[in-house]
């Protein structure tokens, strides 16, 4: 059999990461292929239209096959089909009701009206057509009247060619679909296991609708000048408004369809409650690092300058220009102070420019580098402390990779941040702190915990031994690869088992 036509034992279905983004959830994605190098995986690939499509990692060998879906690209299809404006009417009200406060059942609605149309029907007669054209009206009549039309007009071309995207694309065979997200990924997740009846599995790492919410509030373009609208009265937070609401709504079919709905901490579990995931259905399992392989990673003696990194994107959930602030600040105390900023700079290229234009104007030339992506263990040798000044985080890796190496992280209090470098873990005789906790945008905080770390020898050897221990304790791979291959394996049966119950019926 053709392995791309073969059935995988899991599918992992993402979005806008592995392998094309270094670091993350694509390096979670990565090491747990290699570890369940037992099973095949089928990889599905959710990508932007312009999206860079260089691999960043060379994809193991257990990988049957890949899929690739550009989002709001689908077919032309044919030019007209009978019963066109028939179909449109019946898409109208579970459309509306899926980008709104709608679930599974919409989608389940919408997909099995497409679905006998499947290789006929697409942007010709979805999103071009004198019929899309009349129900695209009759939508910003019923929800977004007072607001401008072109927005409008962009806005649900976008979100709908999302939606018919994901719900047009080929279906890859597996016994498990697994989704490190919710968002597009949860939607194809959730399409899955209406159509297979297969076992859905969703790891969240940070929560999508949270994310979501911070960078459309961070979009400038819904906040374009009045003068640039066709309304007199511009409402723009109404046009976030419906993308929120999409998003929420795409996160509460994938709780709806999977079987068990996993994150990294505790702390993530409350947003998944909010947005309708089901308190029977969770489950923690933490990150997880080669423990052995970061500790042996040899620190690079002195004399060198004091060292601190952010080690992550430069983008604007990472908040890099808070760390530039941060720096300037240390400065005037450690005044040979050395600062990396290591991640990629292609992703948000405008904020990566102010970025350094920020450090020139700052006059920090000399003291922050941007090293762009590198081989992390490159430089761990030679990183004090590690800096993480993010508005938003799951339960990040570089921390765990950072702290098995043995160097205290400064972080801003979002996602795990605190339970990694704080928390008791509720054990009778818990490590050390691995660190300090900021609040977010706070450069002075920031700058003052680095310091206290770099000047007090004491406390910077307490934080060293704390992070080391509570990593080895508490987040070693080798828990996080056993707790998979069981979840695998108890789902990978399952399937088996009702396929051939099917199949004997």
């Amino acid at each position: 059999m053709d392995k791309t036509t073969a059935q995988a034992d899991v599918c992992i279905i993402l979005e806008g990461s592995y392998p094309f983004v270094s670091g993350g959830v694509s390096s979670w994605t990565h090491e747990l292929i290699k570890a369940q190098s037992h099973l095949t995986f089928h990889l599905v690939f959710l990508v932007a239209p312009d999206a860079d499509l260089t691999y960043r990692y060379e994809l193991p060998d257990n990988v049957l096959a890949t899929t690739q879906i550009v989002l709001q690209r689908i077919p032309k299809g044919e030019s007209r089909m009978s019963g066109e404006k028939q179909l449109l009417a019946r898409l109208e009200e579970p459309l509306l009701r899926l980008l709104t406060d709608g679930g599974l059942d919409d989608l389940d609605e919408v997909r099995a009206i497409l679905t006998p149309h499947v290789g006929r029907i697409g942007a010709n007669v979805l999103l071009d057509s004198r019929y899309a054209w009349e129900m695209l009206v009759r939508m910003y009549g019923k929800t977004h009247p007072e607001t401008s039309f072109l927005d409008y007009f962009w806005s649900w071309r976008a979100l709908f060619g999302g939606i018919y995207s994901v719900l047009l694309a080929e279906m890859p065979r597996a016994r498990i679909y697994h989704s490190p997200s919710t968002g597009y990924a949860g939607l194809f997740a959730a399409r899955a296991g209406l159509e297979t009846g297969c076992p859905v599995l969703l790891t969240e790492h940070g929560i999508y609708t949270n994310e979501r919410r911070i960078e459309i509030a961070l979009a400038s373009w819904f906040h374009e000048m009045e003068e640039d609208s066709l309304s007199v009265h511009r409402l723009p937070h109404q046009l976030s408004d419906m993308w929120v609401k999409a998003f929420t709504a795409y996160s509460r079919c994938c709780y709806s369809a999977a079987h068990k709905i996993i994150t990294l901490f505790e702390g993530n579990q409350l947003f998944q409650l909010m947005d309708g995931a089901n308190r029977g259905k969770m489950m923690v399992i933490p990150n997880g690092v080669d423990v052995d392989r970061f500790a042996a990673i040899p620190r690079e003696q002195s004399p060198r300058p004091p060292t601190i990194a952010l080690i992550g994107r430069v983008v604007q959930i990472k908040d890099v220009k808070t760390f530039i602030r941060a720096c300037a600040t240390l400065q005037e105390s450690i005044p040979d102070l050395q600062a990396l900023v290591m991640g990629s700079i292609e992703e948000e290229e405008q904020y990566f420019l102010e970025c350094q234009e920020m450090v020139d104007h700052m006059g920090l030339e000399k003291i922050i580098t941007f090293t762009g992506q590198v081989r992390l263990e490159d430089y761990l040798g030679k990183i004090d402390v590690l800096v993480l000044t993010s508005i938003s985080e799951g339960q990040p890796l570089v921390i765990l990779e950072a702290g098995a190496a043995g160097i205290p992280v400064v972080a801003t209090n979002v996602g795990a941040c605190r339970e990694i470098l704080l928390s008791d873990h509720h054990d009778t005789h818990p490590p050390p702190h691995g660190g300090a906790v900021t609040p977010l945008s706070n450069p002075a905080a920031t700058a003052q915990a680095v310091e206290r770390l770099l000047t007090d020898q004491h406390w910077y050897q307490s934080g060293s031994d704390g992070i080391r221990e509570r990593i080895r304790r508490y987040y070693n791979k080798s828990d996080f690869d056993r707790t998979y291959r069981e979840l695998y394996e108890r789902y990978r049966h399952q399937s088996v088992d009702d396929t051939a119950l099917e199949e004997a019926s």
